[in-house]
Parts: structure tokens; sequence; C-alpha cells
């Protein structure tokens, strides 16, 4: 219930009594906006229709709120929901005699238009009788940055009465434009009981509201009433019931479940026990002025805010969407063969390659033909230029089949699929999800990531060239008995052998995919990041390293580099022999906590002892310490 938007002085008596934070309801609908300006989108009905579900229901809109282009017919009581806008208000082209934003608050001119203008009003009007006549922005106390723009609206009474200082900051050195049009009007003049008599149009409930200049001296912003204990919480915006942050009409900064406050719980906070950040159970992020639990379906959580930045990609953790980093090219999908774009594609040429530049996931086939790099006469296609092969090494997923039939004479591999982690066969061809046949120069595969062929067979036939393939590299990527190996005149073992065209010796016997310690479909040894070896770095060379589940890996930054003795007994900076710089408890770090946010809010401060232990400052320093005591504090 929205208790807050109308002006009522029974509610608002009832308000001061509850002491409820009538504003920051957290149940209130959050809505992205529009960024559209006066462009018409579509029809003028499509229009219409696209702003109905832009903003109806919705309390908080992130972006610009624009209302362009309505007819005089058009209902445009969806937009009384509406109490805060975090760019610009945009009422242009309107010929509806009322705009009721009733409940509009504040708007934060994050974005303005034109880079001036939070509230803008232009040519709303048909002609001498059909226009807006009210601007019912009743509830309208703030504007925090920008100025007012009122143009060629001939038929718009009272908003020459409204005290514009007292919804502007002064500060933001806001622009104000005004031009009441050449239409003579009668206009109603505002109820004599409005103060200053300020109206947004005829009637009581839409006298101007006043926070700010009838507040006291001592009040450097906004009050409910004229004493100086009246002031308003420092944190709050547009007014307030109250003097707490909970009383605020709106949040200044950011709304976290009704408080205001200058920025959302963190994420982490420091463990006294762990003497480690750790997940904060109420940390939340940032979704414009909002603070939220997780980040909506169409957000992702970059640090504690809602947005994804370039080189990241959305991932759901324990239910929450957050931003990872990109290991390489952000995930792509594309079409392959035989669907979307690619429907009617016979293979991959010339015409097409382009679109799988930077591709991470094929939806479909991939087909190489002889005519893929002679190109198809018929068809008028001209030949592929064979490098352009290498927009493949971005791939890590096909759901359908992988045919190589034709493949060009400089490459003696597959490499360019070197990152293909899954053929998933959900179409196969002759019942295969991976065939070569009937290449000359193919002398090894290279599929040195390939973990699974979850559905069809693998079939080779007709190329003399090629090596480094047993059936038993490929069962265990199986995910079915019934998938089979097929090898038919490809180069004989004993030929392989003979020409030293076989697997490393650090492989296993189940195989490998080429030649070399990197190309091993499993380890005898050891593996380090990829490259089999018959030893990891415990005691000497770089970097230091332990052995963990037959894998080489890196002792944490923070131990310090030690001979003949073990650097670390795991990977964690819990885990080294010795600190490289400073100890927290178990943990190797490069300088003790130093103003860290730990539990209820408080600040953690640290020194180094003589043994480089960090310890805990007195507890009145509060700027940090070099020592032990009151003595040793800081400032």
């Amino acid at each position: 219930m929205k208790v807050c938007g109308g002006g009522a002085a029974l509610l608002l008596l009832l308000l001061l009594l509850l002491g409820c934070c009538c504003c920051t309801n957290p149940g209130r609908r959050v809505c992205q906006g529009t960024n559209s300006n006066l462009n018409l989108i579509g029809s003028l009905e499509n229009h219409y229709d696209n702003m109905v579900k832009a903003y109806s229901n919705c309390s908080v809109v992130l972006d610009n709120l624009e209302i362009t282009h309505t007819k005089e017919h058009h209902d445009l009581s969806f937009l009384q929901s509406i109490e805060e806008v975090g760019g610009n208000v945009l009422i242009a082209l309107n010929e509806p005699a009322i705009i009721p934003l009733v409940n509009l608050r504040l708007i934060r001119g994050q974005k303005l238009y034109h880079n001036q203008f939070a509230l803008a009003l232009m040519l709303n009007y048909k002609n001498d009788t059909v226009g807006l006549k009210e601007l019912q922005l009743s509830s309208l106390t703030e504007i925090l940055r920008g100025g007012v723009k009122m143009v060629n609206n001939p038929l718009l009474c009272n908003t020459d009465t409204i005290q514009w200082w007292e919804i502007l900051d002064r500060d933001s050195n806001p622009s104000l434009v005004f031009d009441k049009g050449a239409i003579i009007r009668t206009c109603q003049k505002c109820d004599k009981r409005c103060t200053y008599r300020s109206c947004w149009t005829p009637g009581l409930d839409h006298c101007q509201k006043f926070t700010k200049l009838q507040c006291a001296s001592q009040c450097s912003r906004r009050c409910w009433g004229p004493k100086p204990t009246d002031c308003c919480h420092e944190h709050c915006a547009a007014g307030c019931t109250g003097p707490r942050a909970t009383d605020c009409l709106a949040c200044r900064e950011l709304n976290d479940n009704g408080t205001c406050k200058s920025a959302c719980p963190p994420l982490t906070v420091y463990d006294h026990k762990t003497r480690q950040m750790v997940k904060n159970p109420d940390g939340k992020f940032s979704l414009g002025a909002t603070c939220v639990e997780s980040c909506p379906d169409n957000y992702v959580a970059k640090g504690g805010s809602c947005v994804c930045s370039a080189g990241m990609y959305e991932v759901e953790e324990n239910g929450v969407q957050r931003c990872k980093p990109c290991d390489g090219p952000c995930p792509k999908v594309c079409d392959g063969v035989g669907v979307g774009a690619l429907m009617e594609a016979l293979a991959i040429d010339s015409s097409n390659i382009e679109s799988f530049r930077n591709c991470t996931k094929i939806n479909g086939n991939i087909e190489f033909f002889e005519v893929s790099f002679t190109g198809d006469k018929y068809y008028k296609i001209p030949p592929m230029d064979p490098a352009k092969l290498e927009y493949f090494r971005t791939v890590k997923e096909i759901t359908g089949y992988l045919l190589i039939q034709s493949w060009p004479e400089n490459l003696t591999s597959l490499s360019v699929f070197e990152n293909l982690e899954i053929i998933r066969g959900r179409t196969t061809r002759a019942l295969h999800s991976f065939l070569v046949i009937g290449t000359k120069h193919l002398r090894w595969l290279g599929l040195r990531s390939l973990k699974e062929v979850s559905a069809g067979g693998v079939y080779f036939k007709d190329n003399p060239q090629l090596c480094y393939t047993q059936a038993d590299q490929w069962t265990h990527l199986f995910r079915s008995t019934e998938q089979t190996v097929t090898m038919r005149n490809n180069t004989p073992t004993d030929v392989c052998e003979q020409q030293n065209r076989t697997c490393d010796t650090e492989c296993t016997n189940v195989g490998c995919w080429g030649p070399g310690p990197t190309m091993c479909v499993s380890c005898r040894h050891f593996n380090r990041r990829g490259r089999c070896v018959s030893h990891c770095n415990l005691l000497q060379g770089e970097p230091r390293e332990v052995q963990v589940n037959s894998s080489c890996v890196e002792c944490h930054p923070e131990c310090l580099l030690k001979t003949d003795i073990p650097t670390c007994h795991g990977p964690g900076p819990d885990q080294c022999s010795q600190c490289a710089h400073f100890k927290d408890g178990p943990h190797c770090v490069p300088h003790c906590p130093h103003g860290v946010l730990g539990d209820a809010d408080t600040l953690i401060w640290k020194y180094p002892d003589r043994t480089g232990q960090c310890q805990s400052c007195h507890q009145n320093c509060t700027q940090g310490c070099s020592g032990p005591g009151l003595s040793g504090c800081a400032g």
C-alpha cells in the first residue's frame, strides 16, 4: 500500500505517529526506463503500448521516464505508481489534458536531457483546445541534479506559480528555460490555503509541498517542520516524516530495505577467527539507488553492483547472477550448418566464415568439404582463406557433429579446434558425431582439450598421413556403450612407429592427440598446467610447487621462496612454510589489515610486530597504529 503518494494530512499524521518510512517500501518494483528521446518507436499505438509495458506498476525508474507521442484518447493512469526517476523526465508531443505523476517525488538527474535538464516539457498540444492542461507533479519535492525546461505548452496552467528553488539544487547550477506559449488561456488560481499560493493544478491535494524553504537555518538540507529539531537525516532526499534514516520520503544515495544509507552492506567482512575476508551474510548489491540481495535476471554482479562490464560474462552461482572475467573471448553462441542463419548452408565457406568470429558455442554442425577451400562456381562462392580457420580457436562446444572431409595442405593438424571441449552429437552424420575422411595431409588431430563426445560414434577413413590415434583415447570420452570407433585406411600403426610419430614418453597408454608432452590424453607422472612432466618443483626451480592430485600447483605468491625444503604444503596463503611479508593469524598477507570493515560495521586496524605477525591496535585507535597501546596510535 502506498500511503505517502497523496497529500492527505490524516495520512501524514498517521505516518508521523507510527514513525514508518513511507517512501522505502522494499516491495517497490524497479524498472529500467527508456532512452529514446523524441524518437517514435513503431506506430503510435505500438509506441503507447511499449510505454505501458515499460512503466506499469513501476515505483522506481532506473533510467529515464519518457512520455512522448501520446494521443488524446490514451489512458496515462499507469504513471501514478512512479515515485523516483534515476535519469530525466521527458514529457513531449503529447495530447492528453492531464499527466498524472502524482506520486513522483524525486528526480535524480543522473542522465540529463540535452545534458542540461532533469525535467523537460515541450510541444504538448494539438490545437487551441486539445493539449496538456494539468501537470500533476503534486509530490515532487526534489531534483538532485539538472534544470527545468518548459516550452510550447500553451494550455498548461499553474506551473508559473511553482517555487522552483524549493525543488532544485543551486549547487548543480541548473538551467531554467520557460516559455508560456502564444495561446491566451484562462487558468484557475491555486487554493488560498496553498503555501505561497503555489500549486501544480487547482485543488488542495495539488498544492506544492515544501520541505526546504521553510526549514530552520540549522537544517542543511530538508525538514519536516520549521523547528531546528525538525531536520531530516543527512541521507534523506525529497523530505521526511521524522529525523531518522528510516523516515525519508526518498533516499539521496541508497535505500537498504527502508533505511537510507551512503553504501550498501559490503559483500565481504573481516572474520576475526580466520583473520580473512569472508562472505557477509547480510551483504547486498546496489541496483540504481536500491540495495538488493541478488541482482535481477537481466543484470549481473560486478563488485557490489548489479552491472556487467566488458570482458566479463554472466554466470549463476547459488541462485545469484554474477559477472566473471572471461577466459579469453566472452561466451558467444553462433549458428552452425543447418541451423538459423545457416539453415540452407551446405558447408563452412567464404560466404559464412565471418559469422564464426569469437564464437564459443556452435548450435548445429561444422562441415568442411573441398568446395570450402576451392570455392563453388555454381553458387559463385570464392575460395575461403585458410587463415580464417583461426576463428574456430575460441570454440568450446559443438551441439551437432564435426565433419572434416577436406583440409588445407599447409595445416597438418586440427589445432584450430584445440579448445574444443565437447561434441554433443544432438545431430549426427550416418550415426557419427566426429568424422575425418579423405584428408591427404592431416598428420595428427590436436584436440587436446576434448573431454566428451556425448552421442554418436567417431569415424576416420582414408587419411594416409594420420597418426597419434587409437581406440582407447575415444572410448573414455563416450557416454554410451553404443558409441563406436571406426578406423579404416589411415596410416598403419607400425609405420607411425617407424617414423617415430608416437606419443611422448610422459603420456600414459591411453594415448595422445599429437606429438609432445602437451598433447597427452593423461599424464604418466604429473600435469603442470596442461603439460605432462616427470616431477614438480618441490625443492628447487621456479615457480615453487606442491603436488596436488597428480598435478603441480604453484605455491601462493605470499609464500617465501625456500630452497631444499618445501616452500608450501598447499596452494593457499595459510599453507606456506614461511611468509614472504606478514602473517595475520594462519594466513600470509602482503600487509596487515588497515581500516578493513569487520563485524558490526567496525573497522579493523592492525600492525606487524617484530616477527611479522599482525597484532590488533588498541581499541581506541581510530586511524591505525604502528605499535601496541595508545602510544602506538596514528594521529
